[in-house]
């Protein structure tokens, strides 16, 4: 009898281990649904204060901006457009595939450019009065387009696509997934269009309209606007 104990005790012992272990991993998934229903109720179903258990906050702990210089300005703005372009980029490797390396991006950007007349160069030979003061006449420098100012608030990306290599290349990058390069080409193709709408002859028309009106509020009868 005593051999046929000894026999069955070591088989018995495992088997209570097993069962343990089987207890604990049901114990365990029952906690994980538990968690899993809990987190589902409260994204569905809000309940009265489960909404900020969940929920989350942003914290703005952005310095004061400082002023890093001041300009004056002495040029008159005398047309602005609004633009908006759809930048496709694509980048890829000649001997890889697309889905190993290459990325393409799809961008829509909106920006404003405005046109202006400079008028603090000019000298007094660029202006003309006769000796009774009702005839002017005054020779600008031409119209010429200021910078693009991209639009964050209406400029966003609508697709981007990344082979593994770049994927991967993001992980130990500073600015992963950066838009330097499509919002480079949309300033660029911005400033073509600018360009081609007419916008400085649209300034230089209302600039001329603007030194009309002063000047004839001053008492010229006569007022010739030219651009050099």
């Amino acid at each position: 009898m005593e051999t046929q104990e000894n026999a069955t005790a070591p088989s018995a012992r495992p088997a209570a281990g097993q069962r343990r272990r089987r207890t604990a991993g049901r114990v365990a998934a029952a906690l994980v649904c538990v968690a899993a229903l809990f987190v589902l109720v409260a994204r569905f179903l809000p309940l009265p204060g489960l909404g900020d258990l969940f929920g989350t906050r942003t914290h703005d702990r952005t310095g004061p901006a400082v002023l890093k210089s001041l300009r004056d300005m002495s040029r008159f703005e005398g047309a602005a457009g609004d633009y908006q372009v759809v930048v496709d980029l694509e980048k890829d490797a000649p001997f890889l595939p697309d889905a190993i390396r290459g990325t393409r991006t799809l961008y829509v950007a909106a920006g404003s450019v405005s046109a202006y007349v400079d008028l603090g160069g000019l000298g007094e030979q660029a202006v003309s009065v006769n000796e009774d003061r009702t005839e002017a006449v005054l020779t600008l420098p031409r119209a010429a387009l200021g910078s693009t100012a991209l639009d964050p608030g209406r400029s966003y990306a609508v697709s981007k696509q990344r082979g593994l290599l770049d994927r991967l290349g993001d992980l130990f990058s500073d600015n992963p997934g950066g838009e330097q390069a499509v919002q480079k080409l949309a300033v660029q193709r911005i400033d073509e269009a600018a360009g081609a709408s007419g916008l400085t002859q649209r300034a230089e028309k209302n600039t001329t309209a603007m030194l009309e009106g002063l000047l004839r509020s001053l008492g010229f009868e006569k007022v010739t606007v030219t651009y050099a």
